[in-house]
């Protein structure tokens, strides 16, 4: 019995599958494909998340990332700088802030 899945999975998954005794059939997938399932893999990360908040899922998330990241030609280290310039500027959650309304 076959079951398809069309989704992006980790580069050991094959391995893994095959060390099961069954046998995957997979592709490379090229940018513009790749692109989109990194968005929809880590969407389904995000939720992973949202349900169960954990250490595990919150790498599962900068795993995703990181692959976009490295897609994009972008470095984790610049991602970082603009992160901590937007929080001196705007500031970050620490506070706890909850916005209710604005009266113009």
């Amino acid at each position: 019995m076959t079951k398809e899945y069309n989704k992006l999975v980790r580069d050991k998954i094959p391995e893994i599958i095959i060390a099961s005794g069954a046998v995957p059939t997979t592709h490379i997938a090229k940018d513009d494909e790749y692109r989109r399932l990194l968005l929809t893999k880590l969407q389904e990360e995000a939720a992973e998340f949202v349900e169960e908040p954990n250490q595990e899922e919150a790498a599962d998330i900068l795993e995703v990332l990181n692959a976009m990241c490295d897609l994009m030609g972008w470095n984790m280290e610049d991602i970082q700088r603009l992160r901590q310039e937007k929080a001196k500027k705007r500031g970050g959650f620490k506070q706890r802030i909850i916005l209710d309304s604005v009266e113009e």
